[in-house]
């Protein structure tokens, strides 16, 4: 409860960061267009995100044939925690690695290098399995994407900033003068410092409650 807490408290946080950046450098119209943007942005990475990532690592479907035992697997822990049987992917790498992702429980997707699948006996890969599958139960692909789109959104203000700093805009022509400038010069440097760090928070809260799921849901906290 203390990580999802945690969690929503964070997205709050950069929630504001993104609206009082837009607000700054553009007043209420800035403003208008951080939450349209903003909206835009996590809309479209939550629904093709999934898809794109599959793509830029030329994943392939898990062979049901070649890997049964794995897909009987995911399918006994999926059942375990209330969810469908997601989609399995094969990555052609031998980094060890695995990863879910997807926009809801219906189309998730679980994705394993060769590497780890090689590298890792049946007990590690079923607690790596259950670590993943919580991230699905959790929803953390809709959090994780959110923070990952307004921390970009929070660089792109960030170089309006710095574009706004050297080009005067806001400064000398106004009250306050070099002022101003000093002012957005600090802001593009500190606002994409602390998306950075509250990008990192989430991610790191959301593991924790994922490594928690998953042990309750195995009943062995070593092969995690």
């Amino acid at each position: 409860m203390f990580n999802q807490i945690k969690t929503v408290l964070l997205l709050g946080l950069m929630s504001g960061l993104v609206l009082g950046a837009g607000f700054l450098l553009g007043g209420r119209t800035g403003l208008t267009i951080a939450v349209v943007l903003a909206v835009l942005m996590n809309f479209g990475m939550f629904l093709f995100s999934h898809k794109l990532v599959l793509a830029m690592y030329r994943a392939r479907p898990l062979d049901e044939n070649e890997y049964g035992w794995l897909h009987r697997m995911v399918e006994e822990l999926a059942q375990k925690l209330g969810l469908p049987k997601p989609k399995l992917y094969l990555i052609p790498t031998a980094t060890p690695n695995a990863f879910a992702t997807g926009p809801s429980h219906k189309k998730a997707v679980v994705a394993f290098t060769q590497g780890i699948l090689s590298l890792l006996d049946k007990d590690e890969l079923r607690g790596v399995t259950a670590h993943e599958l919580s991230h699905v139960k959790n929803r953390d692909m809709l959090v994780t994407t959110i923070a990952a789109t307004m921390a970009a959104m929070i660089s792109y203000l960030a170089m309006m900033f710095r574009f706004a700093a050297i080009f005067g805009i806001g400064g000398r022509n106004r009250e306050g003068g070099m002022g101003n400038l000093l002012a957005l010069l600090a802001l593009s440097i500190i606002t994409p410092i602390a998306a950075l760090l509250i990008q990192l928070a989430i991610s790191r809260s959301r593991e924790y409650l994922a490594d928690r799921t998953g042990a309750q849901t195995i009943h062995d906290s070593e092969s995690l």
